[in-house]
C-alpha cells in the first residue's frame, strides 16, 4: 500500500500553482525523505523552444552559479546520462575517472552538493523531458539502504512533479487527453491507493486480466508510457482523486 509519506508530497505537489511553490515544494521533499538536496530540470519540452526551460532546485547559490557561469550543464554526466536513459541513474555508477568528470564531481562535492545521488528521467505525453534528481550526504552504507528503500517512491514523486511543473508553468502546450472510462478511472484511482491488480480485480469484481486491459487502456488515452506517469497525469488533471 501506497506510504503516508508519500502521499504527503504528492498533496504537496498538487497543490503548487506556480514555481516558487514548487520550490518549496522540493524543500518538503528534502525534509520528509531526509536527503540533502533535490533537484527538477526540465531538459525538453517541444512546447517552449528553450535551452533550459525549467529549473527548480535547493542547491545553494554559490554552486547554482559557478555551475551557470561555467556552463556546466554541457559537462554534466549526469545530465548527458540522464537525458538518453530510461530507468533510475545512482551517481556511483557513472564513471568519474576522466578528468572532466573527476574535476566536476569535485568541485561539486566542495559545495555541499551530495556526495551520492539518484536521478529519475521522466518522459511526458507531449514529449517532454525531465531529470529529478535527489542527493545524500550520508555514508556508503546508508545511502544504499536509503536508496533501495525509496527509489519507487522517488520515480514516483518524480513523476507527480513534472507533471505538475509543466501543466503549471504553461510548458505542456495544447496537450489534450481522451476521456477516461468510469472502469478506468476507478483502475488507475485504487492503483495510486497502492492496491495492486489482483487486489483491484477483487474490490470490482472483474478478473485481473480486464483489469489490466483497463489500465492499459487508460495509459493509451493519456498518452502516459508508464502507469506512474499516467497515475500522475490523472492527479495534475483532477481526473481522480489521492
Amino acid at each position: 500500500m501506497t506510504s503516508g509519506l508519500i502521499l504527503w508530497c504528492l498533496e504537496k505537489i498538487r497543490v503548487a500553482a506556480t514555481a516558487d511553490d514548487l520550490h518549496h515544494v522540493l524543500r518538503h521533499i528534502c525534509e520528509a525523505y531526509q536527503v540533502a538536496h533535490a533537484v527538477f530540470h526540465a531538459t525538453d519540452t517541444p512546447a517552449v523552444r528553450a535551452e533550459r526551460p525549467l529549473l527548480i532546485l535547493t542547491y545553494p547559490a554559490e554552486w547554482v552559479e559557478t555551475y551557470t557561469r561555467r556552463d556546466y550543464f554541457k559537462i554534466d554526466p549526469v545530465v548527458a546520462i540522464g537525458r538518453a536513459g530510461f530507468l533510475s541513474l545512482d551517481r556511483s555508477t557513472i564513471d568519474q575517472k576522466t578528468a572532466s568528470s573527476a574535476k566536476f564531481f569535485r568541485e561539486a562535492d566542495e559545495f555541499g552538493v551530495g556526495r551520492h545521488g539518484l536521478t529519475t528521467t521522466v518522459r511526458g505525453p507531449s514529449e517532454e523531458r525531465s531529470l529529478f534528481t535527489v542527493t545524500s550526504n550520508a555514508n556508503a552504507v546508508q545511502w544504499t539502504r536509503q536508496r533501495d528503500a525509496c527509489i519507487r517512491e522517488f520515480q514516483i514523486i518524480a513523476n507527480h512533479f513534472h507533471q505538475r511543473a509543466v501543466i503549471s508553468t504553461g510548458l505542456r502546450g495544447g496537450y489534450r487527453p481522451l476521456p477516461l472510462s468510469k472502469r478506468e478511472k476507478q483502475c488507475i484511482e485504487l492503483l495510486a491507493k497502492g492496491f495492486l491488480p489482483k487486489q483491484i480485480a477483487a474490490l470490482l469484481d472483474l478478473s485481473e486480466s480486464a483489469i489490466r486491459l483497463y489500465l492499459c487502456s487508460a495509459r493509451r488515452k493519456l498518452q502516459a508510457s508508464t502507469t506512474s506517469q499516467a497515475i500522475a497525469l490523472t492527479l495534475s488533471l483532477e481526473l481522480i482523486t489521492a
